[in-house]
Parts: structure tokens; sequence; C-alpha cells
């Protein structure tokens, strides 16, 4: 089953990378996953699936109204992990999105 991941930041760029360092570990395991990175701004007009909505720590500020704005709808928001984010650690990020899904 395919798992929707969305990656948001202020600008979309840091999170790009990390978009794919968490797609060469879902590949790695096998599993279904698909992430997208895309500026905060950007996601309010997004309409695709998103499961777990991850805010880079540059906008973690914005994480209740986000929460606020999306956890109704379904979707889990939650902070990447600032250590994690530095280091583009995408397997321990997918890791916790998962978690997040169980």
């Amino acid at each position: 089953m395919m798992r929707y991941i969305t990656l948001i930041c202020a600008a979309g760029m840091s999170t790009s990378i990390l978009m794919n360092k968490m797609q060469e570990s879902a590949k790695a395991q096998g599993l279904d996953i698909k992430v997208i990175a895309m500026s905060e701004s950007k996601f309010e007009e997004y309409d695709e699936p998103t499961e777990v909505l991850l805010l880079g720590p540059q906008i973690a500020y914005l994480e209740d109204e986000i929460r606020e704005q999306y956890e109704p709808k379904g979707i889990k928001v939650a902070v990447i992990d600032m250590m994690d984010y530095g280091t583009l650690n995408g397997e321990k990020v997918l890791k916790d999105a998962l978690a997040l899904l169980d």
C-alpha cells in the first residue's frame, strides 16, 4: 500500500535533499512510499494525498497552526528532529514518519 509523506519548509530547498534520502531509504527497505517536498506556502494549494506532514525545524513555530488546520483532515503533523534534519538522516526521518502512521 502506497504511503504519502510531505515535507514542508520555508523555501523547500533543504527538504528536497532530505526527501531524496528518505526515498532512497524507503526503496532500500522495499517500502512503497511517496515523499514530496515543497515550501509551506505551496502546500496550501497542494491537493495530492498526504498522510504525514513533516515540518522543517525552521518553521516549527507554525506547528500548532498547521496541526489545527490539517489534523482534522486525518493528516499527522510533526516537526522534523533538528539533528536528523541537519545531518540529512533520511532513514531516521522516514522511520519517525512511519511511526506516526502506526
